[in-house]
């Protein structure tokens, strides 16, 4: 049985899915889904559309240099059976796992902590403009460094006949 990988987005093709294209120089594309032919027909690039693996390994969504991902490699040569050895590399492939997983989840949190302060930086600023609703009047009023120094001003209460009230 032979899995193919998709032209467009890189997911794997089973025997008897998705489509084939065979362009007049004789090269072969092949395609999971239908979505993939379209976007492959509308001449989109792949690194440019969001959902492919191409445009998340270009962009650092995807974890593209790590080691653990060379024991997935084809290989094509025939090997004796050896009880021993599948029993070495069942135990193999439990430790990758665990070790890919735990490096997966290490760079999420890597990721994600650019966000994190970036989201800090902007509570803070909100903070900082909106303190009157956060802190009591009364400790307003005590602190003095929270607000502008008062001003008096001088008003003569003169009235002149601009100002008069009306008369009826």
């Amino acid at each position: 049985m032979r899995i193919e990988k998709c032209w467009f987005c890189s997911s794997t093709v089973y025997p008897g899915h998705g489509i084939q294209f065979v362009r007049n120089d004789a090269k072969i594309f092949r395609f999971c889904r239908s979505k993939c032919h379209k976007n492959f027909k509308m001449k989109r690039n792949p690194r440019k559309v969001k959902w492919t693996k191409a445009y998340r390994r270009l962009h650092g969504k995807d974890m593209t240099q790590d080691s653990t991902f060379e024991f997935e490699r084809k290989r094509n040569r025939p090997e004796r059976y050896d009880r021993n050895l599948a029993e070495n590399t069942l135990k193999a492939i439990k430790k990758i796992d665990k070790i890919r997983s735990d490096r997966a989840s290490d760079h999420i949190k890597n990721r994600l902590k650019t966000g994190k302060v970036q989201r800090q930086k902007e509570a803070r600023k909100q903070l900082e403009q909106g303190i009157h609703l956060v802190k009591a009047p009364l400790a307003l009023a005590q602190d003095s460094s929270l607000h502008l120094p008062k001003i008096k001003v001088n008003v003569s209460q003169a009235q002149t006949e601009e100002n008069r009230p009306m008369e009826e």
